[in-house]
């Protein structure tokens, strides 16, 4: 097989797949930390530290970040999930080390300056309100608190207005330094690239990610029930979660085998239907959102003209048809820099 995996002596693992045949390489650092690691006054600091890594180092400035990887024709890009951050790139075979160099240089040294926290702020405010404004985000926020009440899975990645004005550059600071340790983290690459000379750069690049592996967090607990909000508006979001299995659990395959047989042949259905059916669903995606203790499988039908969720975890809303911000859809979607 062309994949290789080697963990330094600090607990980071390297992961690499060589594709001879191509010329390009695909780059990546991802960090087994997310929304779940943060405490209760941090909600959102996951994913404003993310953002803020781009926003100046100590050897580059936020346009020097962007206009490097731009200047050889490469993309630069991060994403926040519930257990996960990571920040990848894409660029050129020749250009790996600069690739490797500057996700390296936005993790290890962030300058946190106060006016670039304080312009984030505002941005990340924005991203807030343009999902209270967009029901088949929200219906997903609804319905992952309704699934895990009162834990961190279940409060939204983006955390709350008055969380994300908390945040300073200490605060930043303190969460990184508490969940950004080397036996937490992997770096990978895929493309026109070579295992060892991957390793020794990461090896060289990484090495101020030191310590022990970070505290882990308590194991999730599927709760269950339905949350409703009733807007006066056309159609109805709704999502119903069921409990699925652990991440490492074998029947994980069978699960995504059942998602996307029923996803297809409900599509299909859909739209035939849709065409003589007044009221009928004109969309129906199943999903997994696999975690390591423990996951839950999402079945999203919608928008339809029924107004009430059936079973265990479920929400709807009405959806309102105005324009909104710019801003990404889903929380590991890439994003404009």
């Amino acid at each position: 097989m062309s994949v290789e995996v080697t963990r330094l002596p600090s607990g980071l693992v390297v992961v690499t797949d060589a594709m001879p045949h191509l010329h390009t390489a695909s780059l990546g650092c991802w960090v087994a930390c997310g929304s779940r690691n943060e405490h209760s006054d941090e909600h959102g600091i996951s994913h404003f530290l993310e953002h803020m890594a781009f926003k100046g180092t100590a050897r580059r400035t936020a346009r020097q970040i962007a206009e490097e990887i731009e200047a050889v024709g490469g993309d630069l890009n991060a994403g926040t999930g519930v257990e996960t951050t990571a920040y990848y790139a894409r660029v050129l075979k020749a250009d790996i080390g600069l690739g490797l160099d500057v996700l390296s240089d936005i993790l290890t040294h962030p300058s946190f300056d106060p006016d670039e926290i304080s312009r984030e702020k505002n941005v990340i405010v924005q991203e807030i309100g343009a999902v209270d404004d967009t029901p088949d985000d929200l219906v997903f926020e609804h319905l992952q608190a309704t699934a895990f009440t009162g834990q961190p899975v279940g409060r939204s990645i983006l955390g709350t207005k008055a969380t994300v004005r908390s945040f300073d550059a200490k605060r930043l600071r303190a969460y990184l330094g508490r969940n950004y340790r080397a036996p937490g983290m992997v770096v990978a690459a895929a493309g026109a690239v070579h295992h060892d000379e991957v390793v020794a750069e990461a090896e060289r690049r990484f090495g101020g990610f030191v310590g022990p592996a970070a505290h882990q967090p308590e194991p999730a607990r599927f709760c269950g029930g339905a949350f409703t909000e009733e807007r006066d508006l056309e159609q109805v979001h709704i999502a119903l979660a069921l409990e699925g299995v652990s991440q490492r659990d074998p029947a994980i395959y069978s699960l995504q085998v059942f998602t996307n047989v029923l996803g297809a042949g409900c599509r299909r259905a859909c739209s035939r239907r849709s065409a003589n059916c007044v009221g009928c669903a004109t969309r129906f995606t199943p999903s997994m959102r696999p975690m390591r203790i423990p996951e839950c499988s999402d079945f999203m039908p919608g928008p339809t003209r029924s107004t009430r969720p059936s079973s265990c975890a479920s929400s709807s809303t009405k959806s309102r048809p105005r324009p909104t911000p710019s801003r990404r859809p889903k929380s590991l979607a890439p994003k404009p820099r």
